[in-house]
């Protein structure tokens, strides 16, 4: 079994809502997967199905083969660190780290340790009264000592300044190439992420957008801009997957990639072009203008 994560069909509703709309997905073992999208494009539903933290409305959703809901084998090789972390009133920093320990059969004490010093996470302060940042570095010291075989984060790194982001991002590397397991990231921050990841998963409007490595999807699309009429004519019968527009001036990002016969007529007409970030990639995606999914392979055949 080579996926960790396997959806088919999966969905979930809430009320007139549908938090995932049908979403089929395999996640491979031993990766770095982002899951990225807009606020309340459906990731968090999509972790806490993965986790049987929720159950779906219809579909399927196997972790490690196994349907989790319920699933103490599965479960006990889960960690799910969510971007409101809750934990008990009384609990301080040695309460958390006690739990975890008894929890997590790959508890790494060594890796907690160390990660608590670098954070300077309070040792007797409650949890309850932690700033939003010392509460985000508990859940990386949990979700990163418990080495689980399958580990998500959601938006890890709230409240966190940039130093103690990049020590997160290295610390996690690491690890994980020392010991490698499946870990899915929700994140914003893509950018700084981006050195991370080995596959992306984008979802819009709770159904999936795009799923592909990293190194194909950043081939997947690309930017022009210039006089609006000229844009808007290299355009023409093209997938266009955002647009902005200034007076005259149009940048547009369009999907698929540029021939040879395309170079020289962007270079003919003076119009500027070049490759997107995947940040950039990704806020296109979520675009209004973008009407159905369409994975890499369909996109390019």
């Amino acid at each position: 079994m080579n996926y960790a994560i396997e959806t088919t069909n999966l969905t979930r509703v809430h009320g007139s809502t549908r938090a995932l709309d049908g979403v089929t997905v395999n996640i491979r073992k031993n990766t770095i997967t982002g899951l990225l999208g807009r606020n309340g494009a459906g990731k968090t539903t999509f972790m806490s199905l993965a986790t049987a933290q929720d159950r779906p409305t219809s579909g399927r959703v196997r972790v490690l083969g196994e349907a989790p809901f319920e699933h103490a084998g599965v479960l006990d090789q889960l960690c799910f660190i969510r971007d409101n972390q809750r934990y008990p009133d009384d609990y301080s920093l040695k309460h958390a780290l006690r739990a975890a320990r008894i929890f997590y059969p790959n508890w790494s004490q060594e890796l907690a340790d160390e990660l608590v010093e670098m954070f300077r996470i309070p040792k007797k302060t409650i949890v309850k009264k932690f700033s939003r940042g010392q509460t985000s570095a508990l859940g990386i010291v949990l979700g990163l000592a418990s080495r689980a075989p399958v580990t998500f984060f959601d938006e890890p790194y709230l409240g966190l300044d940039a130093t103690a982001r990049h020590y997160f991002y290295d610390v996690l590397l690491r690890d994980y190439q020392a010991h490698p397991r499946t870990i899915v990231l929700s994140t914003h921050l893509i950018d700084e992420m981006d050195r991370l990841l080995e596959r992306v998963i984008i979802i819009d409007r709770g159904r999936i957008v795009q799923d592909a490595d990293v190194d194909e999807l950043r081939g997947a699309a690309y930017q022009i801009s210039g006089p609006a009429q000229a844009v808007d004519a290299f355009a023409e019968g093209r997938r266009v997957l955002s647009s902005h527009r200034v007076g005259g001036l149009a940048t547009l990002v369009i999907e698929g990639t540029l021939t040879q016969a395309d170079h020289d007529t962007l270079t003919a007409t003076d119009l500027e072009y070049g490759p997107v970030t995947l940040q950039e990639l990704v806020a296109a995606y979520g675009f209004d203008d973008v009407e159905s999914p369409v994975k890499l392979e369909e996109a390019r055949s």
